[in-house]
């Protein structure tokens, strides 16, 4: 078991940043991977434990772990399960678009991207910034669940393996079970991220992206702010048909530098995970800094690194169905914090809005139908989310 190399931490209804800083030094010297899965071991411990005093009192409902959806690392799927999840996008891509009002969504596929385009300003920086998000990658599962027979659930992308050559990753590869490679040279200055404070090299791609099962899509909105420098954004109406290849550009300057076993502590059991707002403020990192969540998406490059229209790299999913993995993981180490909310409605407050609470409706336009943030802090809650993740 590799869990034998990871010293117990002790945890107890919360995690106490002052008895648990030796263990964490000492876990900040293994490998992110190694952390992630001591912190898997940690939050299926408590996960049983909660469940366990749930059903003491009373029974539950119709979710519960025995019946609980699982996600998977895609490195962990077969090679079936991937060209499954892969045939599933693709369909939605020939699904018609359900939101006409939205003129340059030509398909299924689009509509995501336009429903995040329209509100990126009210759901980053914001209260519902993780349920938000959660919400709309439930949907994008139930979607090629129910409209296009995928038979799996959504699949993440694990940051912390091949981090320093992300072309070795198996959702990167570009082999016909990944989401794609890199793409074509297209020489330029890099990519400017943390409110332009942070300058990222450019990696070997750029361009269209060369090798991978979306090779012919076609991508129809945006860009509206790409951090890679050299790529163009829409200037005129955002919402302009703007058809064009998907690009990318495997970047791991980003991965490298923030993809770290002591970044993960930080945000799961350090200083940094004391409330729900220090952590999500942790994971989405503070002007002119670099943090897991923006890592994911710079690290993609291309269209991955546009915060409007980042969506239209399918590799998207996989990155927030991350990022909900360790929100989960969190939320299981942090009862006492698990199910408050923290910030407010607009974009770090600007311009200046009231203060977000658990009664406020996710909106997700045409997707599906809006939900309290209450609703889906609990992935076992089941109204309407029932998962796991291993």
């Amino acid at each position: 078991m590799r869990f034998a190399l990871v010293p117990t931490l002790l945890l107890g209804a919360a995690v106490s940043t002052v008895t648990a800083a030796p263990q964490l030094e000492r876990l900040a010297a293994s490998d992110g991977d190694t952390v992630l899965a001591a912190l898997q071991k940690q939050a299926e411990d408590a996960l049983k434990q909660q469940e366990a005093a749930k059903e003491a009192v009373s029974k539950r409902g119709a979710c519960h772990l025995g019946n609980a959806a699982i996600r998977r690392d895609w490195e962990h799927l077969s090679s079936p399960e991937k060209k499954d999840y892969i045939r599933a996008v693709n369909c939605l891509w020939d699904l018609p678009s359900v939101d006409p009002a939205f003129s340059a969504a030509r398909n299924h596929f689009d509509d995501y991207v336009a429903v995040h385009m329209n509100q990126t300003n009210t759901i980053h920086g914001t209260a519902n910034f993780l349920t938000w998000h959660r919400y709309l990658v439930y949907l994008w599962e139930q979607k090629l669940r129910n409209k296009c027979g995928y038979k799996g659930y959504l699949p993440y992308w694990n940051w912390f393996k091949y981090q320093t050559d992300l072309h070795q990753s198996p959702v990167f590869d570009g082999s016909d079970t990944s989401l794609g490679g890199d793409g074509q040279f297209f020489a330029h200055n890099g990519s400017v991220v943390g409110a332009g404070r942070i300058w990222l090299p450019s990696g070997a791609g750029g361009g269209c992206v060369k090798s991978g099962p979306f090779v012919n899509r076609t991508i129809n909105i945006g860009p509206v702010q790409p951090a890679m420098q050299g790529y163009t954004p829409v200037f005129t109406d955002v919402k302009a048909y703007n058809p064009r290849c998907q690009r990318r550009d495997l970047t791991m300057a980003a991965s490298t530098s923030t993809f770290t076993a002591s970044n993960l502590l930080n945000v799961t059991l350090g200083l940094a995970s004391a409330t729900v707002g220090h952590f999500q403020d942790e994971l989405q990192g503070s002007l002119g800094t670099l943090r897991l969540h923006g890592a994911g998406h710079y690290a993609m490059g291309g269209d991955g690194s546009d915060v409007f229209t980042s969506l239209n790299d399918p590799a998207f999913y996989l990155h927030h169905a991350m990022i909900d993995r360790v929100y989960w993981i969190w939320q299981l180490l942090h009862p006492a914090e698990a199910n408050k909310v923290n910030g407010t409605i607009t974009f770090r407050n600007n311009p200046p809005s009231r203060v977000g609470t658990v009664n406020d409706w996710l909106d997700m336009g045409k997707l599906g139908p809006q939900v309290q943030i209450k609703d889906v802090l609990n992935t076992l809650g089941g109204g309407p989310l029932c998962y796991i993740y291993l």
